[in-house]
């Protein structure tokens, strides 16, 4: 039986009524158009069915065959977490299936439901890789198993579906969750997975099925960090997060998807327990992560050795990795944040995240995919080491693509939020967000331009006859737009990043924002060594980079320094720019490297001075970077004079 909640109760993350979160997730929100809507229409019309149609060509299906005792002839295949592939499409499948019926996907989530139901141990246990090698092999190699950190994505998958009505896996999730109560709570099997996920999976199974036994569980997994049970690793236990309690931790380290993961998981916990301890060690971590180990994309993990945080500041645009799993990590861990304080920090890491790295890892068709997103690409990258972060239409280890595809289908449940007082908008987008006030239903309509322009308008659809606030997150970006209400110029404060106007409001009430979207150079922290000398573009929420194909033909952006003038930045606003679509360019005044040398060591006694000539360097937005040709590219150019 469900516990109840004040909202639909239909997104990713519903806190209980108990819960001591700031903020809720809203009642209901529907993208209506605009950039959001259109991935969102590209993730269903393309990246789904290559998703789905993957799951069969790579082996996913035949390996739950194999564990349910079909398909004998066959031999299991893929990574050891194959399995949670087939449950982040479900879980992305029922969001979709929120917004409506759909006879192909719904055969899709028979057929898979059928399958989990038939491999499924008779005690509860489900993982295809170790029933294929037998009983003897369950939770010996926890280290690297990812045993349960595929549970948590089949608990996440059976919420999702659940709470679209479509309740036929949920007798599957509570065995498995009993099972791992009784192996790590009540026998209190001393191991813990090497990659964590399933703590936040199993507070929010708590949260849907009222089971208090699958938050203390997850609490035992958090607690128990620090204290060697994830077991030995080459790299050492700060890898796998284990060197240090979660309490005591400082900083992030290790695999930046696992260490998102686990912080996700921590403040679920605090957010269904209260314990204040957990809550103040992650904002501490967050607060670290933002100054010393965000790229300007909103990417984490600066070493593509081992998909990994570095030290502070070690943020080489090159050689950074940039993993997509960890922008949805990033974003599902601020997300939990924002709701624990209402701090308006943690929605501005979601935007720059999901406008960014985030939309950077899917090409333009919703067909090919990003593992890794650097900030710079040589012209000889392929040349030297070959091609293996170009994007692909799937991996071996495919964790990324139906982790894109998942939280692009669940944008809409980022958008607001809402408590006694009122309703928080924190990301603008064209949708309808509503919410159940104490006295009576809310229901808003959002429309803007951004990110092309910066006009935004707020108009109220219904409205109780009683006051409360709405409040509008005002971007990092602009911190002081113009508002206007029913057409009148209105002070508006910005509290803590809100503009917070209460008043009894009226049906057809309109609000107009206009953002200061004009184009800036952005300059790097002087600790960052690898930035040194230069700078980077933006222009409203979008960080803008340099391809070579943007180029002039006698132009080469590996010799190319741009002038940081302000004024002499144009702005060209494009329908349909070929391979791209609509876009906004932009061009800056910059220095063309003549003649430097190109034998002997590539180094110089003193300061030189090269022959240069005047030159215009053209950006487009990251995001739609890698969708024309595999050349150059850069976001940080250096500086000229």
């Amino acid at each position: 039986m469900t516990i109840g909640t004040t909202t639909s109760g239909r997104g990713p993350l519903v806190p209980t009524p108990r819960a001591v979160a700031v903020q809720r997730p809203l009642g209901t929100a529907t993208l209506t158009g605009g950039l959001w809507r259109h991935w969102q229409q590209v993730n269903r019309s393309a990246s789904i069915p290559l998703g789905i149609a993957k799951l069969d060509e790579a082996g996913n299906f035949t390996n739950l065959r194999l564990a349910a005792g079909e398909q004998l002839d066959a031999e299991h295949r893929g990574p050891v977490y194959m399995d949670s592939d087939i449950y982040k499409m479900l879980e992305t499948v029922a969001y979709e299936l929120d917004r409506g019926e759909d006879n192909e996907l719904l055969e899709f989530v028979t057929q898979a439901s059928e399958l989990i139901c038939a491999a499924q141990a008779p005690d509860g246990y489900l993982n295809s890789t170790y029933q294929v090698r037998g009983p003897q092999a369950r939770y010996q190699d926890l280290n690297n198993s990812h045993e349960l950190y595929t549970a948590g994505h089949l608990f996440q998958a059976v919420i999702a579906l659940a709470r679209t009505g479509d309740e036929r896996l949920v007798p599957v999730a509570r065995r498995l969750a009993d099972h791992l109560v009784q192996v790590f709570l009540t026998e209190r099997l001393e191991k813990l997975d090497g990659h964590p996920g399933v703590e936040t999976a199993l507070v929010e199974l708590y949260r849907q099925l009222g089971t208090p036994e699958y938050l203390d569980l997850a609490q035992r997994l958090l607690d128990d960090r620090g204290k060697g049970m994830v077991g030995r690793h080459p790299v050492g236990p700060l890898y796998q997060q284990d060197a240090f309690g979660v309490r005591e931790a400082p900083v992030l380290t290790g695999h930046a998807v696992r260490a998102m993961y686990l912080e996700a998981g921590i403040v679920d916990v605090y957010l269904e327990t209260g314990d204040r301890s957990l809550l103040n060690a992650s904002v501490a971590r967050w607060e670290d992560l933002v100054a010393t180990r965000t790229a300007l994309t909103g990417g984490h993990g600066s070493r593509q050795l081992k998909e990994a945080f570095g030290e502070a500041y070690e943020l080489p645009p090159d050689q950074s990795y940039n993993e997509t799993c960890a922008a949805v990590a990033s974003v599902h861990w601020s997300w939990r944040l924002l709701l624990a304080t209402g701090e308006s920090r943690y929605a501005d890491l979601i935007e720059r995240t999901v406008y960014n790295v985030f939309a950077a890892s899917v090409s333009l068709d919703g067909l090919e995919f990003f593992k890794g997103n650097p900030l710079q690409r040589r012209s000889d990258h392929a040349l030297a080491i070959g091609d293996p972060r170009w994007r692909d239409g799937w991996f071996w280890s495919a964790c990324c693509p139906p982790n894109v595809t998942r939280l692009m289908a669940s944008l809409q449940h980022y958008l607001g939020t809402s408590d006694d007082d009122g309703i928080t908008v924190h990301q603008y987008a064209d949708a309808i967000l509503g919410s159940n006030l104490p006295d009576g239903e809310v229901e808003l309509e959002v429309g803007t331009s951004l990110p092309w322009q910066g006009d935004t308008g707020v108009r109220i659809r219904s409205t109780p006859d009683s006051e409360w606030t709405l409040s509008l997150r005002v971007p990092s970006w602009s911190p002081a737009p113009a508002v206007h209400l029913n057409g009148a110029p209105v002070p508006a404060t910005n509290e803590s990043g809100y503009l917070r106007i209460r008043r009894v409001w009226q049906p057809q009430d309109e609000l107009r924002l206009c953002f200061d979207i004009a184009p800036r150079l952005t300059g790097p922290h002087p600790r960052i060594d690898a930035l040194r000398g230069c700078f980077a573009l933006e222009r409203g929420p979008l960080v803008y980079c340099f391809e070579q194909v943007d180029q002039d033909a006698t132009v080469d952006l590996e010799q190319v320094q741009i002038v940081p003038d302000h004024e002499a930045i144009t702005t060209s606003h494009h329908e349909d720019l070929p391979g791209i679509g609509r876009t906004v360019s932009l061009s800056v005044p910059a220095a063309q490297l003549l003649r430097a040398p190109t034998d002997g060591l590539p180094y110089f006694l003193g300061t030189r001075s090269w022959t240069t000539r005047g030159a215009r360097a053209v950006a487009v937005p990251y995001f739609q970077w890698a969708n024309r040709d595999r050349r150059a590219m850069r976001i940080w150019m250096p500086v000229h004079g």
